[in-house]
């Protein structure tokens, strides 16, 4: 019987040449659920993706997608797995050269031996679940950043995958379209029976959609929680970036000498 948890994750430490990016990550990812990984730019996010994805090796510790050790699997064996991921690129990366409808053909033609009729069916029906089968002709150029985005989605779930990754799904979009990516994750994730991750520091529209949160800080998981177990949260960096707060943990004013004590050295050099 497959285990309840998709992605498991146990004491993985990650480091690029002698700095420490991962320490000691410990986390669960349910199967069917949409789980995100929050914190500020720099804390790790990205680099976790990429260790579940197989793009890199642990230093220490692994993450395990159904029941699999990636970074034990060889050539072929990821190859398989990573087919049935699919991964939303921060700002969508779309291939620029070649039109929406060519961009989500473009995993079943890589991956698949389907016949053009079938895949172009199966285009259509992708880019009909966000909204876009209209737009099947455009250019990458031609799109609005939302519209840009929700192509991506459609690349995205082109095979149907098991595992969908989101980097930073909301950066850089209008209000609406905000919207609009944050419905789509959680109803493509429901419709297709999939687990999805999203990393992200929109924390605002992340909470609508999500089961579960991670918050990471400096490489290490500091809290975690369900939505509303989060907003609760009253003390520290949590409640700081929750809340966006000017001071905290995270302070306004890099570290230095006083305001005063800088007034009365210059005075001390007049």
């Amino acid at each position: 019987m497959p285990s309840e948890n998709l992605v498991e994750i146990r004491d993985l430490n990650f480091t690029y040449d002698v700095r420490p990016v991962l320490q000691g990550i410990n986390m669960d990812i349910p199967r069917g659920k949409v789980v995100a990984i929050m914190g500020l730019s720099g804390c790790g996010k990205t680099t976790l993706l990429r260790l579940i994805g197989g793009q890199l090796k642990p230093s220490q510790g692994a993450a395990k997608v159904a029941g699999q050790t990636v970074h034990e699997l060889d050539s072929d064996a990821l190859y398989r797995m990573r087919r049935r991921m699919g991964m939303l690129f921060q700002f969508g990366a779309l291939f620029t050269d070649i039109s929406v409808f060519d961009n989500v053909a473009f995993q079943m033609r890589e991956h698949t031996d389907l016949p053009e009729s079938l895949i172009r069916d199966l285009v259509l029906l992708k880019l009909e679940a966000v909204g876009l089968r209209g737009a099947h002709d455009l250019m990458p150029a031609e799109l609005s950043g939302g519209m840009a985005r929700r192509v991506a989605l459609a690349r995205a779930i082109a095979l149907d995958p098991m595992l969908i990754m989101y980097d930073e799904p909301f950066a850089g979009l209008d209000t609406i379209s905000l919207g609009v990516i944050g419905n789509l994750i959680r109803h493509l994730n429901d419709a297709l029976g999939a687990t999805s991750i999203v990393v992200t520091h929109d924390i605002q529209e992340s909470l609508k959609i999500v089961d579960y949160v991670y918050f990471m800080s400096e490489g290490r998981v500091i809290a975690q929680g369900t939505p509303a177990e989060i907003r609760a949260v009253d003390t520290g960096f949590v409640r700081q970036f929750v809340h966006g707060e000017i001071d905290g943990p995270m302070p306004f004013h890099y570290p230095g000498a006083t305001y005063a004590a800088d007034l009365a050295l210059e005075a001390v050099h007049a």
